[in-house]
């Protein structure tokens, strides 16, 4: 391939990348900004069960999308879809930097309206992402399919490394004197170097250039770029091409197969697990905690990246990677059930299996996730649509599992800064 064909075919890849991570940033920075808009808004920590239930009725977006393709094939236009959703979520993004803290009287209580509303707004954004922004990869060649996954990758990094940039939760234990004339650790919460507002502007920024993505990739209306080449090998079929081009069977064993794995990888990366990580992370400290996180949300676009290199598409092989994945989860939510006193708590060998433990899982699920979406691209735009609804149905029943146990019967018990509550 010649230079400026090669990079035309860079800058494609970046292309698909940032409309990738525009499909889960809003909902990702949410979670990573309430630490810092807890401390403000009327709600407290009550906020993650309003956030969980916001995004729980969300759903109704993908539901009503996939039912779409169901029983009336051809009646949305995708494009407009995309160019709507990612409209609104530049809207509310910009809205939510304005507004995100002031409040309104209900039923004699003040309560923070604008933020939850924006909140729901943006989570609807992102679940219906899921069946409107994979099937419109179907108009790409396969390769970009892989190149999408390392966006959504991104849209957990970015995020995380903007929330630790800001100082999220960074706190000192500080000695107080009671009134007993004794003296005690206290934790005192240091202030961060840029408020919410600041945060959710560059979360309106990071959608915004999702949504320029994505017109770049439409520009010239025929559903992709223009990538130079030459010879048969490098020419990209049109749309009317892939329309008479038979798509491999879709509702085949093999691919039933691949969305259940697929619905169960993403109950465990996108539900089950975030819910327990403070548990899981927080008693070995605060520096763990941190490292598990962005290291965890690091795997997750270079388990991606190789995947453009090497796919194995193995079904066998397939689901020993996801056994694999699911025991570095089960020894995770084991040191969770622990907490706040887990095993090899004080020792680094302890703080280095945890962190550990979060890469592999995180980069294995996200692995497979990427080879189960480029062998359903093979199967027809259906078949990512089905794709994303099995994502998007995965994260829901994973986090409805979790809530209660998390929230309600508090099965999970969080350790108190600056508090020696082991012994160690």
């Amino acid at each position: 391939m010649s230079t400026p064909g090669l990079r035309r075919t860079l800058f494609t890849h970046l292309l698909v990348a940032m409309f990738g991570m525009g499909s889960w940033v809003a909902v990702n920075s949410l979670w990573v900004e309430l630490p810092v808009v807890t401390k403000i808004l009327p709600e407290g920590w009550n906020l993650p069960a309003y956030l969980t239930v916001l995004i729980a009725l969300s759903n109704v977006g993908p539901l009503s999308v996939t039912l779409a393709h169901k029983f009336s094939p051809g009646l949305l236009n995708e494009r407009c879809v995309i160019y709507s959703i990612q409209a609104l979520g530049v809207i509310s993004s910009i809205a939510l930097a304005l507004s995100w803290d002031r409040t309104v009287l209900v039923g004699g209580e003040q309560h923070s309206v604008a933020y939850l509303t924006l909140a729901f707004a943006l989570a609807f954004v992102c679940c219906t992402s899921n069946v409107t922004l994979l099937p419109f990869m179907f108009t790409l060649p396969p390769k970009y399919i892989r190149t999408f996954f390392v966006g959504q990758g991104l849209s957990a990094l970015f995020p995380c490394m903007a929330a630790l940039a800001q100082g999220v939760g960074q706190l000192e234990c500080r000695n107080s004197s009671e009134t007993n004339g004794s003296h005690s650790l206290q934790p005192h919460y240091l202030e961060e170097n840029f408020t919410a507002g600041t945060f959710f502007w560059l979360l309106g920024g990071l959608m915004f250039v999702s949504l320029l993505s994505f017109a770049r990739l439409t520009r010239k209306g025929s559903g992709k770029p223009s990538e130079p080449g030459s010879g048969k090998e490098s020419r990209q079929l049109t749309e009317s091409e892939q329309a008479h081009k038979p798509p491999a069977p879709f509702g085949t064993t093999r691919n039933i197969y691949l969305l259940i794995l697929l619905a169960v990888s993403n109950a465990l990366t996108n539900g089950v697990l975030p819910s327990i990580q403070t548990y899981s992370c927080l008693p070995y400290g605060s520096t763990t905690f941190h490292l598990a996180v962005v290291l965890g949300n690091l795997a997750n676009p270079l388990a991606c990246f190789i995947a453009m290199f090497v796919l194995w598409r193995s079904s066998v092989g397939l689901g020993a990677l996801a056994l694999l994945g699911l025991l570095f989860g089960v020894y995770i939510l084991t040191l969770a059930a622990y907490s706040p006193c887990p095993p090899l708590l004080g020792r680094p060998e302890g703080v280095a299996l945890v962190v550990i433990a979060w890469m592999l899982f995180t980069g294995l699920f996200s692995y497979l996730k990427v080879v189960i979406g480029s062998m359903l691209h093979e199967a027809g735009h259906l078949a990512l649509v089905w794709c994303g609804a099995a994502i998007q149905l995965g994260s829901l029943i994973g986090a409805l599992v979790m809530f209660p146990l998390v929230s309600v019967y508090q099965l999970f018990t969080s350790g108190r800064a600056c508090v020696d509550t082991c012994g160690q």
